[in-house]
């Protein structure tokens, strides 16, 4: 069998073609799933997807029109997907509920430090030969508090951190992580979480619930000072409402893996055409925030158990097997 896998990385086609060796044929593109690339699945029985494919409803029914019958999504979100529309078509849909936390708890930290010490600022002025300090203070973690939203799998490695730094520990989830509270972490309601947080990072998956969880209200209701990071999902924040206050002086940083209009640009080269979605292209000039186009999770060890995981989903719908990755199961 020959699987279709669409939006593959050029870092990622290598470990894709390895891991499908000996067991079936696999072509990888460069695009992404959409109203206009769908005609392309005709007579593939798989396909395998990225976070940012569309698969709404007349994608869904291109595919199960040309033949399609399993979709195998590289991600562990799949807001993207319409899962009744799938279920009604008859399409078997997975996703990859685990791969490594590390990395984008990890990478969080990463872009909490980066605003907090100025480090794109301070790279940029010493490849000019500038090498003035001002401008660039930053403050220490250590006896500060940490609001982690979100105390999963991801947000326990990241608090993991945090308690390394020495932080105040705070959280917010409808389940207690009891590796968290073993850490010192005090859960509380997230009103408090946002006005006592010196550092907060959100770690929920993306739905009806949390869609805008950081509001006008939650957002205004924060520290002046405060370090926002959003490596989840980019539908967790109200973005105008985060350039109004951005606006206004607020925030000691903002740090963005993510943005709730990302599909059709992250993963794209925009470079020679510009963009014209006026709210990023607002958000990327202010010199307190970092956006970065949803690498958080894209290093060697997660991306590598994300298509291991792909292989497994496709071996199990061929087997007529079914697995905690099947989101809509095999008719």
């Amino acid at each position: 069998m020959e699987i279709l896998a669409f939006g593959v990385q050029s870092d990622e086609k290598p470990l894709i073609e390895k891991a499908f060796q000996g067991l079936h044929e696999v072509r990888c593109l460069d695009v992404f799933l959409n109203r206009d690339t769908a005609p392309i699945a005709a007579g593939y029985e798989v396909i395998s997807t990225s976070v940012n494919a569309d698969l709404g409803s007349k994608v869904l029914q291109t595919l199960a029109a040309g033949g399609t019958q399993m979709i195998a999504q590289r991600s562990t979100g799949f807001n993207n997907i319409d899962l009744d529309v799938a279920e009604r078509l008859a399409l078997t849909v997975s996703r990859v509920s685990y791969y490594s936390p590390y990395s984008v708890a990890e990478f969080a930290w990463t872009l909490a430090m980066a605003v907090n010490r100025r480090i794109i600022r301070a790279a940029g002025r010493t490849r000019d030969f500038d090498f003035r300090l001002d401008g660039l203070l930053g403050r220490d973690m250590h006896g500060r508090t940490v609001g982690v939203v979100g105390t999963g799998k991801i947000g326990e490695a990241f608090t993991r951190i945090a308690h390394g730094f020495g932080m105040k520990l705070l959280g917010w989830d409808v389940v207690e992580n009891p590796a968290c509270v073993e850490l010192g972490m005090e859960y509380v309601e997230k009103e408090r979480l946002f006005a006592e947080a010196d550092l907060i990072s959100l770690h929920v998956p993306l739905l009806p619930a949390t869609q805008h969880l950081i509001n006008e209200a939650a957002l205004k209701s924060m520290k002046d000072d405060a370090i926002l990071v959003n490596s989840s999902r980019g539908g967790l924040i109200d973005t105008a409402a985060l350039v109004t206050e951005l606006r206004a002086g607020r925030f000691l940083g903002v740090g963005l893996d993510v943005y709730e209009a990302e599909a059709g640009l992250f993963f794209l080269d925009k470079s020679l055409e510009g963009v014209d979605d006026d709210t990023l292209a607002r958000l990327v000039t202010f010199p307190n925030v970092i956006v970065t186009s949803h690498q958080a999770y894209y290093t060697e060890d997660a991306v590598g158990q994300i298509i291991d995981a792909t292989v497994q989903n496709v071996t199990d719908y061929l087997a007529r097997r079914t697995s905690e990755n099947v989101l809509v199961p095999r008719s």
